[in-house]
């Protein structure tokens, strides 16, 4: 029940009759309503130099692989990057992405081709994709709930990041996620209304 202030040990999230989450084990007792966290979610491109300590971006990673995956083969790897030099080379990589030399963590998200293999093509060109894709989403939002920020990044040359980080041939970087505490509060981007989206039945 919401107020109850029950804490639970070693989990980041916690579930009742409404879904909320916990912002963390040392204050369970505040919880976020999940479609609030859902609003409150912004992309962040300008970050304080506040560490953020590992147990968030533990949390993150672990949030990020809860996703659904085909097969539950979880076809994803994930490269956390702290150290200036890489987020540097990962700058020179992403062009007009210059929060990416300011901001504490970088978290590169890759699809693993080799172990979507038993797919074929679909695997390798879509189910994949669509893995590493949901795991940045929930990644988000717990880093919301968290009262960090982030940016996802698809704007980048392949080849530079791959040769940054060592990638091997059956990795491919899809995502970028810079993560750090915001300096200012981003604005609401609008939304096309959700009647202009949805249709019933058939197009």
């Amino acid at each position: 029940m919401r107020g109850a202030g029950k804490k639970v040990a070693d989990k980041p999230f916690h579930r009742s009759r409404t879904v909320y989450i916990t912002d963390s084990k040392e204050d369970a007792g505040e919880k976020m309503e999940l479609l609030e966290c859902f609003d409150k979610r912004r992309s962040v491109r300008s970050f304080s130099d506040e560490p953020v300590p590992d147990e968030v971006v533990d949390n993150a990673l672990t949030a990020a692989n809860l996703a659904p995956s085909a097969g539950n083969l979880q076809a994803r790897d994930f490269i956390v990057v702290r150290e200036e030099e890489t987020k540097r080379k990962l700058l020179a990589s992403s062009p007009g992405h210059g929060f990416l030399a300011e901001v504490p963590v970088v978290i590169v998200c890759c699809a693993n081709l080799d172990r979507i293999i038993q797919y074929g093509p679909r695997g390798k060109n879509l189910y994949c994709v669509q893995d590493v894709a949901a795991a940045v989403e929930n990644m988000l939002l717990y880093i919301a709930a968290r009262g960090y920020g982030a940016c996802w990044i698809g704007a980048f040359d392949e080849k530079g990041v791959s040769a940054a980080l060592g990638l091997p041939l059956h990795v491919r970087p899809q995502a970028l996620v810079a993560m750090g505490k915001p300096r200012k509060e981003g604005s609401k981007p609008p939304r096309v209304r959700i009647e202009g989206l949805v249709h019933r039945e058939r197009w």
